[in-house]
């Protein structure tokens, strides 16, 4: 089993509840792929940001990342309920070598202790 990345960026004119039901609807896909295997570590809303360029003739974007481990036909689905859904602007799934998954436990592992205090 793998260990993935993906970082996908929602439409601006979202409100926050919206926002908030299209990163549900992701992490219930996610959780239906749980059936075959997957397995979801993290999960981190960044909020709106602004883009490095205009896409869709958009200059900002809510963030949203997942961190999961799976096998890789599970990226064939999830990318797929991406690209039907017309908020998602942007997504990239990344598969994480063994230093990539050691540096995200330790960035979510130092995000838990600031979260703490």
């Amino acid at each position: 089993m793998n260990q993935y990345e993906t970082v996908f960026i929602l439409t601006p004119v979202l409100s926050d509840e919206q926002m908030k039901e299209t990163v549900a609807k992701f992490k219930k896909v996610l959780k239906v792929l749980t059936d075959k295997g997957a397995e979801i570590v993290n999960e981190e809303t960044w909020g709106l940001k602004k883009l490095a360029y205009a896409i869709e003739k958009k200059s900002s974007g809510f963030y949203c990342l997942f961190e999961f481990k799976a096998e890789p036909e599970v990226i064939n689905t999830l990318e797929v309920a991406f690209r039907r859904d017309e908020k998602v602007i942007r997504f990239m799934t990344v598969k994480l070598d063994k230093y990539a998954a050691q540096y995200a436990e330790k960035r979510r592992n130092k995000l838990s202790k600031k979260e703490e205090a």
